[in-house]
């Protein structure tokens, strides 16, 4: 799977694109899951203090937010590319 961060989330992993073996991976959670166990230093980036998604964070799947599909249960395929972005401001 292909993933792409952004900011805060590229400098925690040391890179702004990363490949990973999809394995058993079905659904954006679990691919998260191994994004987090192979970059644990994005957990505190990424998660809240409840170990979900924290709000700030957005997550997409081929362009799209996941609060637009099924969440963290939204499938993804080999070809499926995530992005993760803390929120954006400047002016």
């Amino acid at each position: 799977m292909h993933w792409k961060l952004f900011a805060t989330l590229a400098e925690a992993a040391g890179d702004r694109t990363i490949e990973l073996d999809r394995g058993t991976d079905e659904t954006v959670g679990n691919a998260l899951d191994t994004l987090l166990d192979a970059y644990p230093d994005l957990s505190a980036e990424v998660l809240n203090d409840d170990g979900e998604v924290a709000d700030h964070i957005n997550l997409l799947v081929d362009g799209t937010a996941v609060t637009a599909l099924d969440g963290l249960d939204t499938p993804i395929d080999d070809d499926t590319e995530l992005a993760l972005f803390p929120p954006v401001s400047g002016g």
